[in-house]
C-alpha cells in the first residue's frame, strides 16, 4: 500500500520544489512531455515554447516511408473532448533524421522519437536506425494507433508480440524504450507486464480511445474514415483509471496521457501512480499548455509545502479510498 501523502507544515519557495524525474537511465527536469502527434516534431513551437523548460518532446510518430495520412475531413470537435483521424502522417525516416533532427538539437530539445510500424521488422529498422542517430534521447514505441488499417492497436493488442518485439528493439539500443498502450483492451495490466518483460523502461498510458461521429443529415462519419482517436477532457476519467492500473502491475514507470489540460489534472495522474505525463490535445487549444502545465504544479505543491514531486506519487489508493471515513474524518 503507498504511504499516505502528508503536506508539509507552511509552503516553500517555487524554486524548492524539485520536479526532476527519471525514465529509466534518462533524466528529466520537470515531468511534463508533449504528446505525440500534437505538437508536430517539436521545431514547429519553438518560436512559443521553450523546448528546455519542459521535460521533453515526443515527436510525430515516424514510420520508415513517408505517409500521406488519411483523407480528410481528419478532426472533428466531440463533447468535452476530440476525435481525430490523421493516419500517421509523417515526413519518413530519411527526412526526419536529415531535416527535424538537427534542428531540435540546436534548440536543446529533450527528444523522445515516437517510431510506428506495420511489422516488427518495420519498427526494428526505425530504431536501428535512429540509435546511431545525434539527438534522440529515448523512443517511444506506438503500439497503439487506432487510425491506421495495419500495424495499429488491434494488430499490437497481442501481449506475446508485444513482448517479443520488445526484446527484439532491446537489442538494438540502450537508449530507453517506452511502450505507448491502447485503452482498448480487456486488461491493460496484461499488455503492461507483457512489454515490462519485454525490456521495456517506461511505458505510457494511454492513447486515445475509439471512437465514432455521426453526421446525422448526410448518415456519414464526421471523418473521413469510420473511426478515430478521441481524446480530450472527456477521457481523462478513463486514462486515470488505466495508468493507475498499469501503475500498479508493474515497477517501470508509467507516462500518464490523456486529457490534462492543468497541473491539476496532471498531479492526479502522478498521485495514481504516474512517474511523468504528457500533455497533448490542449496544445491545440494553447500552445504553451505544456509549460503552464509544468508551472501549475510546482506552485500546488509548493503551497503545500512539498519539495519533491515523489512524495506525491503512488500516493492514492483505491484500496484505502473506498474504506468508510473513520470519525475524525466526518
Amino acid at each position: 500500500m503507498s504511504a499516505p501523502f502528508r503536506p508539509g507544515s507552511k509552503p516553500v519557495a517555487l524554486s524548492r520544489v524539485d520536479l526532476a524525474v527519471r525514465l529509466g537511465r534518462l533524466k528529466l527536469n520537470t515531468p511534463v512531455l508533449t504528446a505525440s502527434g500534437t505538437f508536430g516534431y517539436g521545431d514547429e513551437y519553438a518560436h512559443v515554447v521553450d523546448l528546455q523548460a519542459i521535460g521533453g518532446v515526443v515527436t510525430k510518430t515516424i514510420t520508415v516511408e513517408p505517409r500521406a495520412g488519411n483523407p480528410p475531413p481528419r478532426v472533428a470537435e466531440v463533447a468535452s473532448g476530440m476525435l481525430n483521424s490523421i493516419g500517421l502522417e509523417n515526413v519518413g525516416l530519411a527526412r526526419f533524421c536529415s531535416e527535424k533532427l538537427p534542428k531540435l538539437r540546436e534548440l536543446g530539445a529533450t527528444v523522445i522519437a515516437s517510431v510506428g510500424g506495420e511489422t516488427p521488422d518495420e519498427l526494428a529498422t526505425l530504431v536501428g536506425a535512429l540509435a546511431r542517430a545525434r539527438g534522440v534521447h529515448a523512443f517511444e514505441i506506438n503500439f497503439s494507433c487506432p487510425n491506421v488499417a495495419a500495424g495499429g492497436a488491434r494488430y499490437w493488442a497481442d501481449p506475446a508480440r508485444l513482448q517479443a518485439t520488445l526484446a527484439r528493439l532491446r537489442t538494438l539500443t540502450s537508449r530507453p524504450l517506452i511502450a505507448k498502450l491502447s485503452p482498448d483492451v480487456t486488461d491493460i495490466t496484461v499488455t503492461a507486464t507483457a512489454c515490462e518483460r519485454g525490456g521495456a523502461d517506461a511505458l505510457t498510458c494511454v492513447n486515445s480511445f475509439v471512437g465514432l461521429a455521426i453526421d446525422l443529415e448526410r448518415m456519414r462519419s464526421r471523418l473521413g474514415r469510420a473511426t478515430g482517436g478521441v481524446s480530450g477532457p472527456a477521457i481523462k476519467p478513463l486514462a486515470l483509471a488505466r495508468c493507475h492500473e498499469a501503475a500498479n502491475a508493474v515497477r517501470i514507470p508509467v507516462i500518464g496521457s490523456g486529457g490534462i489540460m492543468s497541473g491539476r489534472d496532471a498531479l492526479e495522474f502522478i498521485a495514481a501512480g504516474a512517474t511523468a505525463v504528457q500533455v497533448g490535445t490542449a496544445t491545440f487549444a494553447e500552445p504553451g499548455a505544456a509549460p503552464r502545465v509544468v508551472a501549475e504544479m510546482r506552485a500546488w505543491l509548493a503551497a503545500r509545502g512539498v519539495r519533491s514531486l515523489s512524495a506525491l506519487r503512488g500516493a492514492f489508493s483505491a484500496v484505502s479510498a473506498q474504506a468508510p471515513a473513520c470519525e475524525e474524518d466526518a
